[in-house]
């Protein structure tokens, strides 16, 4: 593994923590989770296995940490690395596209939605808080969080991808090759 993508990605869960833990609860202890635009950015810019898992961890427990929601604890720790694999397969399928702007921020979207998905059912089956529905809780967080997420990815890929052209990462990003 490369140290100096090991130091960005470690800088874009910081980010994401502060993102996470600053947002408010607004339905049942529920926010809309900021973490998972910043893997998102990171399995967009350094697209390998080994970087996505390590990724998906790290994300998963700083967001299992920092959470609001009963239950919140463990729905985040298989949460993350689910969806980051699956993230990590949009990616893959759709690489000869993402030359194209749109591309990123849809993808964080669709994202959102897979997590957002697998996290309610967790805390709602599985850990058993029914106060709410599933239906209710996706309209009210799930949904403003990928349309946050598509709107956040779309104004900071592109300024991440201009960071990364100025530093010695410039080169280890498949990212960059795909501009």
């Amino acid at each position: 593994m490369n140290t100096r993508i090991l130091v960005m990605l470690s800088l874009l869960v910081g980010i994401g923590a502060v993102l996470h833990a600053v947002v408010p609860p607004y339905f049942l202890g529920m926010r809309p989770d900021m973490m998972l635009a910043m893997m998102f950015l990171g399995i967009l810019l350094f697209p390998k296995f080994q970087y996505v898992l390590l990724l998906s961890l790290a994300t998963g427990f700083i967001s299992a940490l920092t959470t609001t929601v009963p239950g919140g604890q463990l729905a985040n720790m298989i949460d993350k690395p689910l969806t980051a694999i699956a993230f990590f397969g949009l990616v893959l399928a759709t690489k000869k596209l993402l030359r194209f702007k749109a591309v990123q921020p849809i993808l964080a979207a669709i994202g959102t939605l897979i997590s957002g998905s697998i996290f309610l059912t967790i805390v709602l089956y599985i850990i058993g808080l029914m106060e709410a529905s599933f239906g209710i809780m996706f309209a009210t967080v799930v949904l403003p969080a990928a349309l946050f997420n598509l709107i956040f990815v779309a104004i900071t890929y592109p300024i991440a991808l201009k960071i990364l052209k100025r530093t010695s990462l410039k080169h280890a990003s498949p990212a960059l090759a795909a501009e």
